[in-house]
């Protein structure tokens, strides 16, 4: 025989799991029924697709040591700085191509981050030059952050580092004029060089990095420092 005390708590948990499963059914329910109800009653949008704009690549070429312009058709986010990633990533994408005229693995996502500060210096980046355009105000600092698998890949050579370096500077300052220097980090951290040869500790002026079409760029772009 059960005991009589064990029957009646045999019931007792009995009937609190019945009250308890038809509870948490209900709740079910309803949590349900409000998911159903918001997704009705949100308004349904398309997707925001950014408008194609012109872009101004500067297009290493190794068979002259030149940097060439070529106008693409891109479609660019708002942000400056996503901007800018935008338009090196295409950039990029043309040295990854197989008919490239400046050979450089990666691609696209070579390219990290790209942050914009204020430029350092800004008073003597701000002064007109010789034979240039006056340089917009505020002037800005592009951080380009390259991967380290594109760095590991690169093609070692004076030249070649120093036509990737100068295309990057000058793609940056075309399409973003406030851009007037820029410094280069890989996979977040400084770095001495790209393969072994361009500068990856100093400051560029992005200006000195577009030289009239077709025209080889200066070296001397390459030997700028800020201190």
């Amino acid at each position: 025989m059960i005991p009589r005390y064990h029957a009646i708590l045999f019931i007792v948990l009995l009937v609190a799991s019945v009250v308890m499963g038809v509870a948490l059914w209900q709740l079910r329910e309803r949590a349900h029924q409000r998911l159903l109800s918001s997704q009705d009653s949100a308004p349904t949008q398309a997707p925001e697709v950014a408008q194609p704009e012109q872009t101004t690549l500067l297009v290493a070429n190794d068979a002259d040591s030149s940097l060439l312009t070529q106008v693409q058709s891109l479609p660019l986010p708002q942000d400056p700085g996503a901007r800018a990633r935008a338009v090196l990533g295409k950039l990029l994408d043309l040295y990854a191509a197989a008919d490239a005229a400046h050979p450089v693995p990666g691609g696209a996502s070579s390219i990290a981050q790209v942050f914009l500060m204020p430029a350092q210096n800004p008073e003597s980046s701000s002064a007109p030059a010789t034979g240039r355009q006056a340089k917009p105000s505020s002037p800005e600092l592009a951080v380009v952050n390259l991967t380290g698998s594109f760095v590991a890949t690169h093609p070692s050579g004076l030249e070649t580092e120093n036509l990737t370096v100068l295309s990057i500077c000058g793609t940056l300052h075309a399409n973003l004029p406030r851009v007037t220097q820029v410094r280069f980090l890989v996979d977040g951290q400084p770095r001495s060089t790209l393969a072994g040869h361009a500068d990856l500790t100093r400051t560029y002026l992005a200006t000195d990095a577009v030289p009239s079409e077709g025209a080889q760029p200066s070296s001397a772009a390459l030997r700028v420092q800020f201190h």
